[in-house]
């Protein structure tokens, strides 16, 4: 598995969850929070680093390491300080991925103008947050519902040329909706074999990012 370097600003039960799940499977996680006492959340032994600070002070952000991260995650009950923060990570940081959880959906287009991806719902935040985190090279163009189907473009390997599209789908879990050949747009049918070049635009169940990343991964005869 690759390390990815993350930071998470906010050590409450989403973020502490999500950084207890990370370290465990050995990234390099960082973790902010104003609050005295937030790092308690954490396990004893958890071994990333927590700095207490306001993860809207860009200096905060720095000395934890923003300018190195691979992912950013905004996980406080405030979404004000989500969008600061999340805007400084995308904006002024370049940070790769930028994810934020968000409690008033209605705010759902002010962050997507942004390029910054959301989460909302208790049930899928942790989930969603750590799919979206070790699979950033898939990044999702939109979500639908409270996250758990996400619409993704990516174009495959050059050696996968010639196989048809429907390779790619697996019921319930993946669906190709679109392909993008020399600029036009179609709607595939069923004997749509891939050609190089070609951007192919998949529905995705969250919990299904990993099969279309061993897709996109695995290796011509393997």
């Amino acid at each position: 598995m690759i390390t990815v370097r993350v930071l998470i600003a906010g050590c409450g039960r989403v973020g502490s969850t999500l950084a207890t799940q990370l370290a465990a499977e050995r990234h390099d996680v960082q973790v902010i929070d104003e609050r005295t006492g937030a790092r308690q959340a954490l396990p004893p032994a958890f071994p990333g680093h927590f700095h207490q600070g306001d993860g809207t002070n860009d200096q905060v952000l720095r000395s934890a390491g923003i300018e190195h991260a691979d992912g950013f995650v905004a996980a406080t009950s405030d979404d004000t300080a989500n969008l600061a923060m999340t805007r400084s990570a995308k904006q002024v940081h370049r940070v790769p991925i930028v994810v934020a959880r968000l409690n008033d959906p209605s705010q759902t287009d002010t962050y997507v103008g942004l390029g910054i991806h959301t989460v909302a719902g208790a049930h899928w935040t942790v989930f969603q947050m750590h799919q979206m985190l070790l699979h950033r090279h898939l990044t999702p163009e939109l979500t639908f519902g409270n996250g758990e189907t996400l619409l993704i473009r990516s174009q495959p390997p050059r050696y996968l040329a010639g196989r048809r599209i429907t390779a790619f789908e697996v019921d319930g879990e993946i669906r190709v909706v679109e392909v993008t050949r020399t600029g036009r747009s179609h709607i595939p049918s069923v004997d749509m074999a891939i050609q190089p070049g070609d951007l192919i635009t998949f529905a995705v169940a969250a919990t299904a990012l990993h099969h279309l990343q061993g897709f996109l991964d695995r290796q011509l005869g393997t």
